[in-house]
């Protein structure tokens, strides 16, 4: 489903049950299936240039990086390699333009993201949503531990519950 509609969906929703909650800050659960920052990452790309001198690489169009359930998407992906390993252990992935950050049935988007892979980190900027199921939440950066698998939500946070059906 597309950003908008995504957006369109969670207007119609609010719409509908009116549970709207709003605030400055929201902590939340993200990644219910356990994440291992240790596992390999995988990049495709339409395009990458690599300047081993600054240990950087920049993979654009139709970027997507897999790591376990972990998705990454984006128009461009900047990787930086730890300047410490000769392996070119990956320590950072920047991603810039339409962002989408999915693990099992959570996704995010954002217009940029930042993944710091030692520490299994992500900061998600710029009009931020985050689907659970019929959920949704939005702000202006998400912060995810993706070890612990919590997040925060940061910046005029604007919640909308599906409520449930009781039987």
């Amino acid at each position: 489903m597309t950003r908008a509609g995504t957006l369109l969906r969670a207007c119609a929703v609010l719409a509908l049950c009116g549970t709207a909650a709003l605030g400055q800050g929201v902590d939340l659960a993200f990644g219910g299936i356990a994440h291992d920052s240790s596992q390999p990452v995988e990049i495709t790309a339409d395009s990458l240039s690599v300047d081993q001198t600054a240990q950087t690489a920049i993979f654009e169009g139709n970027v997507v990086v897999g790591q376990g359930t972990l998705r990454l998407g984006a128009a461009r992906i900047d990787v930086r390699y730890s300047a410490e390993s000769s392996t070119g252990q990956i320590e950072r992935l920047e991603a810039s333009g339409t962002v989408t950050l999915t693990n099992g049935a959570e996704a995010a988007e954002a217009t940029r993201a930042v993944y710091t892979v030692a520490d299994g980190s992500v900061v998600m900027e710029g009009d931020v949503l985050l689907t659970q199921g019929q959920n949704a939440i939005s702000g202006e950066r998400l912060r995810i531990d993706l070890d612990a698998g919590r997040a925060v939500m940061e910046g005029r946070v604007r919640t909308i519950f599906q409520p449930g059906t009781t039987e």
